[in-house]
């Protein structure tokens, strides 16, 4: 295949977008240089971030390349044109359709996707195809929280706003690592205490994470025990006399049902020392302004559903809600998980928050999209979706922008899933992905910097992001292949769209017949928007009507329900649905780290977010690690009844004993066994139908290779080894490796792991005894690769053998550290400025530094993003006097 040249700018422009990252949706500044890269600012104007910038947001224009992009249609796969790509998709939904029905094909789409690219999905299936079989990733993020809005408040409404964060007296942060996961909020609430240091912070999370560090209290509550707590919180208020009874009396029903099942909580369950428990109910009683902010520590559960409708109850029953600085808030995962919500993206949903069981909303949207037919009950939730395609009851199934072969839970039984169906088109910026390389058809889409359109954050701020680049090869905007699509099947009227202001614009002018129906979401006064004013629209906070835009949501007491009343639900703690046992007695929580999206697809492009974290790890607290034979940095067999991955195991404290951690991001094409997902039961809320990532039942053992080894290179490897996990560095690629066996011949393994070429001289260091092995090779006097083995870990200064190749060999090439005049900088904490631990650590312990403020200044750590200064907070704290000791 030909590469497509990398695009180009004549004019070097100043672009306002938005990150494709998180759901806080930061404004970003991008600046074209002229060579298909981009210049990254923080945008000081737009509101949810203020010129702040996370890790990840501040690399994006390292991640444009066109190495790994998909630029032409694939069939079968061999490269092809777009008519026969598109033909074939038609023809085979068209086909399915006709012989099985509407029911008989899926949509499985992604909060990734721009409201206008949802907006034309949602339509095509269920006003066309006639099925409501499109469900989206977002339902394993934050569909817990649609359905707790839901019930309590007749919609899925964002009572709150980000700035409600800084007007708080008190935040409490339940299942939310926002440090890692939300940078930028984080970095607001950081703010805002330094401001004001009355402020107190309150995190809620089994596991103590970085976000923990700026807590004035943390709670390390057992797994699943959220109800319970905000149970017996909601309790303490009514025996307090902390009840707004004037607010509950005009605005609230079932108090009294919620007041008798949350008398009998028992907090024994929460895990929690009876003193902390009183604390905390101490503070969020006595604190008037509180914002309870949530996310996926609460959503992915067996129990998401109640757990928010828990923490909802405790805000409705005080009617702190919809006031500065006062309300329940959920951050959403994905940085279009809101719009994707709105547009109708969830199988149980029309769109703008129209409800698909209701024969009055179905009327008004069929009759506003002329469309032939709409389902009249809710289509298959993503678990139940990929059951169905196990079963072979669904025939066509189109995933775009998103990788459920890796994402979803028991990623193995999906897989085959995926594997075994009749037809699956795949739309997608590259075809290195799990669920890719199951393709039938692959599409190739247009991808962050390329896409225009809009985006929803969480706190319901509608942001542009812009096409600032010119698409890669001959890709296309999703919404404009979901046409081209619809068009083949006979509906291109429907679909008759040229730009995304016209999919807005109609999108906009339903809202508002939703609006007439009592629906929270309009954005009615956009529907006449010229396409000079989108282009150009500036971050609006929904609704945006004739007579108001933004604000808060309830402070007023009206809520969206038909009799106008808030409801609070009576509820009972329950346990995660997969139950310990002898064979698997471990909980296993699953999350994200700092410096990595999702399954890596667009981060793994960029070399200085793999220097924080390279390989899939395993945490586990020392107890466990003792009485399991765990050796740090060995290696581990994670298991569960679904499957199993080989990690890295980290020992800390951060875990309870019987809990272990493990991150997301790394599938097939990153690593040999690292799908975490693999492990993860698919057991569901059954209200919300989101899996519970957080509560599986799991085992670790210990794995004992012959040998461990850390290999670069100038060219992608291609280990064939039992364990690998591979990732960018600056000039080529890094390998951790380990093996059964220990290979006879040293250089031919390297040779054939590295496809170095013959000409290329081996310099090697053997020791046949130990079964150790340091060799390099040399090409021209450049180094073109390393490798390091031996029977125990590798202990080398990774940035030092990194930093070698391409360059000129050195006489200390195989030592594996720096010299004496060039100190190890260990391994990298502040990505932004390639700050490692050891220069941080030496600056403490040598210059007395024991303020991050200090270490900012000094060395630069942490005065970029800010996502590092819990970890070099941290650091500190290890040194300082006293501690170190305990």
């Amino acid at each position: 295949m030909t590469q497509t040249p990398a695009p180009t700018v004549a004019s070097l422009s100043r672009f306002r977008t938005t990150c494709p990252y998180c759901g806080v949706g930061c404004g970003i500044i991008a600046t074209p240089d002229g060579a298909g890269g981009l210049d990254i600012r923080g945008d000081k104007d737009h509101p949810a971030n203020q010129g702040r910038l996370c890790s990840k947001g501040s690399a994006l224009g390292e991640t444009t390349d066109l190495a790994t992009r998909l630029l032409v249609p694939r069939v079968d796969g061999k490269d092809s044109d777009w008519d026969t790509a598109l033909d074939r998709v038609a023809d085979a939904f068209r086909s399915a359709v006709d012989t099985h029905g509407p029911d008989s094909v899926a949509f499985y789409v992604s909060g990734q996707l721009l409201t206008e690219d949802y907006y034309v999905a949602n339509k095509l299936m269920k006003g066309f195809l006639g099925s409501a079989n499109i469900d989206t990733n977002s339902r394993l993020c934050m569909a817990s929280t649609v359905a707790g809005h839901k019930r309590a408040f007749g919609t899925d409404t964002v009572p709150g706003i980000y700035e409600d964060l800084e007007e708080a007296d008190l935040v409490v942060l339940v299942g939310s690592n926002l440090a890692w996961c939300h940078p930028v909020l984080y970095q607001r609430i950081a703010a805002a205490k330094t401001a004001r240091p009355s402020m107190k912070i309150v995190t809620i999370d089994p596991r103590r994470t970085a976000t923990s560090g700026l807590a004035d209290l943390h709670l390390s509550i057992a797994p699943g025990a959220d109800v319970a707590l905000f149970n017996g919180l909601l309790d303490e208020i009514i025996v307090r006399g902390a009840v707004d009874e004037a607010f509950v009396a005009d605005h609230v029903s079932g108090f009294a049902a919620a007041r008798d099942a949350a008398s009998t909580a028992n907090l024994s369950v929460t895990g929690l020392p009876p003193h902390e428990i009183l604390n905390f109910f101490r503070m969020w009683i006595g604190t008037e302004k509180v914002v309870t902010v949530f996310s996926q520590g609460v959503n992915q559960s067996s129990s998401g559903t109640d757990k928010v409708n828990a923490i909802l109850n405790c805000h409705l029953a005080t009617g702190r809600i919809g006031k500065p600085g006062m309300g329940p808030f959920s951050v959403t995962g994905q940085p279009n998980a809101m719009g994707g919500r709105e547009a109708g993206g969830l199988a149980n949903m029309l769109a703008c928050h129209l409800d698909l069981e209701n024969a009055e909303h179905r009327a008004a949207v069929r009759s506003f999209w002329a469309a032939p037919e709409m389902p009249v009950a809710p289509g298959l939730k993503a678990v139940d979706m990929f059951d169905a395609v196990e079963a072979g009851k669904i025939k066509a199934l189109w995933v775009i922008c998103t990788n459920p072969a890796a994402s979803m839970p028991d990623a193995d039984r999906v897989r085959r899933a995926i594997e075994g169906c009749d037809f699956v088109a795949v739309s997608d910026i590259t075809a290195e992905t799990d669920t890719a390389r199951l393709a039938d058809v692959l599409l190739p889409a247009t991808g962050w910097g390329e896409k225009d359109g809009t985006v929803t954050n969480s706190d319901r701020t509608i942001s542009r992001q812009r096409g600032i680049l010119p698409p890669s090869g001959q890709a296309r905007p999703d919404w404009r292949i979901l046409s081209d699509v619809a068009a083949r099947m006979g509906w291109a009227k429907a679909f008759d769209y040229e730009t995304p202001a016209e999919i807005f614009r109609e999108y906009a002018a339903l809202s508002g017949i939703a609006a007439q129906f009592g629906r929270d979401f309009d954005i009615s006064a956009l529907s006449d928007i010229s396409d000079a004013e989108y282009d150009a629209l500036a971050p609006v906070r929904w609704p945006v009507t004739a007579t108001r835009t933004g604000g808060r949501f309830f402070g007023d007491g009206k809520f969206f329900t038909p009799d106008g009343r808030a409801r609070m639900l009576p509820l009972h703690h329950r346990a995660p649905a997969s139950d310990l046992s002898d064979d698997y007695p471990l909980r296993l929580n699953t999350g994200r780290v700092r410096d990595h999206w999702h399954t890596m697809t667009r981060t793994a492009l960029s070399p200085r977010l793999t220097r924080h974290m390279g390989e899939p790890f395993v945490e586990v607290h020392p107890a466990d690690a003792t009485r399991l034979g765990l050796q740090a940095a060995g290696l581990a067999w994670a298991e569960s009844a679904q499957g199993k991955a080989l990690l890295r195991v980290l020992i800390t404290d951060r875990v309870a004993p019987g809990q272990i951690f493990a991150p997301i991001h790394w599938t097939a094409e990153t690593a040999s066994q690292g799908r975490i997902d693999a492990l993860v039961a698919p057991v569901v809320d059954p209200v919300s139908g989101q899996p519970e990532s957080k509560g599986s039942a799991a085992r670790l053992t210990p794995y004992a290779p012959a040998w461990f080894g850390y290999a670069v290179s100038l060219a992608e490897p291609a280990p064939e080894t039992t364990y690998w996990a591979k990732a960018r560095v600056r000039k080529g690629w890094q390998v951790e490796l380990a093996h059964d066996t220990v290979p006879e011949d040293w250089e031919g393994f390297a040779r054939a792991l590295f496809g170095v070429p013959a000409t290329a001289l081996a310099v090697m260091v053997q020791d046949a005894a130990r079964g150790s092995a340091r060799l390099a090779f040399v090409d021209n006097g450049r180094v073109l690769a390393s490798l390091f083995a031996g029977p125990d870990p590798i202990a080398v200064s990774r940035s030092h053998v990194a930093g070698q190749i391409g360059d000129p060999a050195l006489p200390n090439l195989l030592s594996g550290m720096p010299g004496a005049d060039q100190p190890d900088p260990g391994a990298v904490l502040c990505s932004c400025l390639n700050v490692g631990v050891n220069t941080i650590l030496h600056a403490i312990e040598t210059q007395g530094m024991m303020q991050v403020a200090q270490i900012s200044e000094a060395l630069g750590a942490g005065s970029s993003c800010g996502s590092c200064r819990p970890e070099i907070q941290a650091l500190i704290d290890s040194r300082r006097p006293g501690l170190a000791a305990e």
